[in-house]
């Protein structure tokens, strides 16, 4: 994972609820390589994330843990869900994501996340979502 602090949030704005509170940011091309190779339960637990932008597609090439995936538009609008995509897997790439959000399995069937919802993210303020 990225070497910078989990700083952000990732936020369901149609469901209120976070699927992440401590997000890091994966935008450099080094950073989108090593994602979260080498990452385990207790280093990646609930409530962490990882943004990758940009990105259409990901792999588990290395991984140790399976985790949920969420592709998103532009606009931050979910377009595609893989649940607990398990270590050494690829998933399918969506030429319309503009980024993929990585979270620990079991983290977005819970908070209800579907196709369709709207995702308020903040890669540099760790805290409440903005009101608008």
């Amino acid at each position: 994972m990225s070497q910078s602090a989990p700083s952000g949030y990732a936020f369901n704005r149609t469901r209120r609820q976070y699927l992440a509170t401590r997000l890091t940011v994966a935008q450099t091309h080094w950073s989108r390589f090593i994602g979260l190779i080498g990452q385990t339960a207790s280093t990646f637990p609930q409530g962490r994330g990882l943004w990758i932008v940009p990105c259409r597609g990901v792999h588990t090439v290395g991984m140790r843990i399976p985790i949920d995936v969420v592709y998103l538009t532009e606009d931050n609008v979910v377009l595609h869900l893989e649940y607990g995509l398990r270590p050494w897997r690829f998933a399918p790439i969506r030429m319309r994501a503009a980024s993929v959000l990585e979270l620990p399995e079991n983290t977005v069937l819970p908070t209800g996340t579907t196709i369709g919802d709207q995702l308020e993210i903040d890669p540099h303020h760790a805290g409440e979502p903005q009101t608008a």
